[in-house]
């Protein structure tokens, strides 16, 4: 692939080059593209007052002491809460209210997850923001064959499609489940994906512990065994089985990342009417419960882990029983989240491009941008579910994905905010043109022209004719054909042979040591 200013030097001569270097050098560092994360340069939007927020954190308390929360299948989880000092009958563990939270002041506010790649390494916490791709859909869709199980190419073609991308900083967990590889060992396949394909942080299996086991291996293999034990490079992403339940599964690989010195991301799962109650205050108030809950336990297993609140508040429509994402409940539910997160001094995963829209059209992108905005507006570091997210997260779209990756673009300047210096304020601007004139060839205007406002790469601005005579093509049609630009452009960064061997001799060991398992 050559790079486009390279090309456009080749065609156009010194003059254009020396343009595209001054270009390059203006959109590097925290304001241009070439940055491994978002530093937010705006406040979050705080909705709820002190003393209503007291309120959901108290009921949360009541929700733990009163009612409990059962860890299943997990006897050494239950051990470590007695340990602390919770009340444990069988499976079922009753909080004291504030035993949670002394627990999690080991927990790191803010921490880094290293890349292979240093310059990708990207900061989770504080006011950092990371954008990573949807995950966890078992079909996948594109214009051209429709809707079908995903496999091990869609999944490398995501990985490939987030790599190429400027809008996103990580390279995301299960993108979509590659259904041809063997259950019991696709995350094999899946892991090292992201390390052959990307060169970006990157996320590991937790279906068992075994596989969460796996993963850490392979970064160990990829980072070296000590470099892991100090740092984190990879994540792993547990769901709580909502309502008040943790099950041995998800506990055992959350213990599992802890003990390695690997961030956990512990979610909820709410919908509401069904694994959480129908009004908001109550789904926030389980959604804070649980989610203490999972994080402290990591704190139990290795105090000073790294670990990631989650959550992911949804609705349905109550006549049907129908799922339903993107609507305005759970979204401003994200904003009050956020502010109780703070309080707990926790790094926080929230919402994402959500919609249940089954294509790439108006309503997908309506819900997106309500889920997004409230991702971004209510402090959120790292946005799972950034792009691709279709068919209420059972679809993974091509076309989606591009076009959720140009909005992630829009937000990377909506997250910048004002810039205020005296060439921002532009006031010799003014003098020179004066009243009554035109901005368009002053001599700020030539300055800044390349840099002022953000340039989507989906988006149409010709005039209605040149549109109609160009084909009258849709955001989705121009979707369709980005994609496969992007996938036939790309190419793979490079990977030490020495590791990429030891990665495979690793995976070959794993598979022939079981049998294909399919379930």
């Amino acid at each position: 692939m050559v790079e486009p200013a390279l090309a456009e030097t080749a065609v156009r001569g010194p003059e254009r080059s020396g343009r595209q270097a001054r270009r390059k050098l203006r959109s590097a560092g925290p304001q241009g593209i070439s940055r491994p994360y978002i530093v937010r340069g705006i406040p979050t939007y705080d909705i709820l007052s002190e003393d209503n927020l007291e309120k959901i954190e108290n009921n949360a308390d009541r929700i733990l002491a009163e009612v409990g929360i059962e860890f299943r299948e997990d006897p050494a989880a239950l051990e470590l809460w007695k340990s602390a000092g919770a009340d444990v009958v069988g499976d079922l563990v009753r909080f004291e209210p504030g035993l949670l939270r002394d627990v999690l002041k080991t927990a790191p506010g803010e921490f880094t997850q290293h890349a292979r790649n240093p310059e990708n390494s990207v900061r989770i916490g504080g006011n950092n923001v990371v954008f990573a791709p949807a995950y966890g859909s078992p079909f996948v869709m594109d214009l051209d064959k429709g809707r079908r199980y995903g496999t091990m190419e869609d999944f490398q073609n995501f990985i490939k499609l987030a790599q190429s991308s400027p809008w996103l900083h990580h390279s995301g967990g299960t993108i979509c489940e590659p259904v041809d590889i063997p259950v019991n060992k696709r995350h094999l396949d899946m892991v090292y994906s992201h390390i052959r394909y990307s060169d970006r942080p990157f996320m590991g299996s937790v279906t068992a512990v075994d596989r969460a086991e796996d993963s850490i291996e392979m970064a160990r293999i990829l980072f070296g065994r000590d470099f892991v034990d100090r740092n984190c490079v990879i994540l792993g992403n547990v769901n709580v089985n909502s309502p008040l339940v943790w099950d041995g599964t998800m506990t055992g690989a959350l213990r599992a990342y802890a003990r390695a010195n690997q961030a956990g991301i512990v979610v909820p799962f709410i919908l509401g009417g069904a694994m959480g109650p129908v009004t908001s205050a109550g789904a926030i108030a389980q959604a804070l419960a649980e989610t203490m809950a999972g994080c402290a336990l990591t704190q139990l297993e290795r105090p000073g882990a790294p670990v990631i609140f989650g959550n992911f508040l949804s609705s349905m429509a109550l006549r049907s029983g129908s799922p339903t994402f993107g609507t305005p409940e759970p979204a401003i539910g994200s904003l009050v989240i956020g502010q109780l997160v703070r309080r707990l001094g926790l790094p926080l995963r929230i919402s994402g491009n959500f919609t249940t829209s089954k294509l790439p059209d108006a309503q997908a992108m309506n819900e997106g941008t309500m889920s997004m905005l409230a991702a971004v507006q209510s402090g959120g570091n790292f946005i799972l579910h950034s792009s691709g997210f279709l068919d209420g997260l059972l679809s993974m779209s091509y076309e989606k994905f591009v076009m959720d990756t140009d909005f992630c673009g829009a937000l990377h300047t909506y997250l910048d905010g004002i810039k205020i210096d005296d060439n921002a304020l532009a006031l010799d601007a003014f003098k020179e043109v004066g009243p009554g004139n035109h901005f368009f060839g002053c001599a700020h205007t030539l300055a800044n022209y390349e840099t002022a406002y953000w340039d989507s790469a989906m988006a149409n601005n010709e005039p209605f004719e040149t549109w109609q005579e160009n084909g009258s093509e849709d955001a989705a049609i121009r979707a369709n054909r980005r994609w496969k630009t992007l996938l036939a452009d790309y190419q793979a960064p490079p990977l030490d042979q020495a590791v990429d061997e030891a990665l495979n001799d690793f995976m070959q060991r794993k598979k022939s040591a079981a049998e294909d398992a399919w379930y």
